[in-house]
C-alpha cells in the first residue's frame, strides 16, 4: 500500500501545482470533486436505508420468534414439562440476545444514516457556494475578456467605443459627405 500512497500523494501534489498555475480551473475541479462526493454520499444513504429496512425486517422476524417461544414456554410449564420449558426458555433468551444485538446494529445504522444525511446537506451547501464563486469568476473572466477586446480592438473599429450621441453625429457626417460627393460628381459630369 505504501507505493500506492506515494503515487497518490505525488499525483495530488501535481494536481495542486497545476491548479495553482491555472486558478480558473481550480473551482471547476472543486465542483467536480463535490459532485462526486455528493453522488457517493447519496449512494451511501441509499445503501444505509436498504440495510436499515433489512434490519427492521430481521428485528420483526426475531420478535415474532420470541413471541412464539414465549408461548411455548408457557404451554410446557402448564403441561408440567419442565424439560421442554427450560429448553424453550433457553431458546427465547438466545432470541432476545439476538434481537438486542440487531436492535443495536439498527441504531448504529440510523446514526450513520443521520450523519450521512448531514454530510450530504453540508456538501450541497458547499457545492452551491463553490458554484456561486465559479459563476462569479466566469463572469469576471468574461468581463475581463470583453474589456480587453474593447481596449485592444477599439481603435481598429471606430464605432465600437462611440456612444449613441456620437453615432448620430457619425450618421450626419456620412449623409453630408455622401451629399457632397454627389454634388461633386454632378459638377464633374456637367463639365
Amino acid at each position: 500500500m505504501g507505493l500506492f500512497d506515494d503515487l497518490s500523494r505525488f499525483l495530488e501534489n501535481r494536481l495542486e501545482e497545476f491548479l495553482r498555475n491555472n486558478p480558473h480551473l481550480e473551482l471547476e475541479a472543486l465542483l467536480e470533486q463535490l459532485r462526486q462526493q455528493e453522488e457517493d454520499t447519496l449512494k451511501l444513504i441509499a445503501e444505509l436505508k436498504l440495510q436499515e429496512k433489512r434490519s427492521q425486517d430481521e428485528i420483526l422476524s426475531t420478535a415474532q420468534e420470541i413471541q412464539l417461544w414465549h408461548i411455548r414456554v408457557q404451554k410446557a410449564k402448564n403441561a408440567g414439562r419442565q424439560d421442554l420449558a427450560a429448553a424453550a426458555q433457553d431458546r427465547e433468551a438466545a432470541l432476545l440476545r439476538e434481537g438486542n444485538k440487531r436492535w443495536g446494529q439498527m441504531q448504529g445504522l440510523k446514526e450513520r444514516l443521520a450523519q450521512s444525511q448531514e454530510l450530504l446537506r453540508k456538501i450541497q451547501i458547499r457545492r452551491q457556494e463553490v458554484q456561486a464563486k465559479a459563476t462569479e469568476a466566469q463572469t469576471a473572466r468574461t468581463q475581463a475578456k470583453t474589456q480587453q477586446h474593447i481596449e485592444t480592438d477599439g481603435w481598429w473599429n471606430p464605432t465600437s467605443s462611440y456612444t449613441s450621441g456620437l453615432d448620430d453625429l457619425e450618421e450626419k457626417f456620412r449623409r453630408w459627405e455622401t451629399q457632397d460627393e454627389l454634388e461633386q460628381m454632378k459638377r464633374n459630369l456637367g463639365k
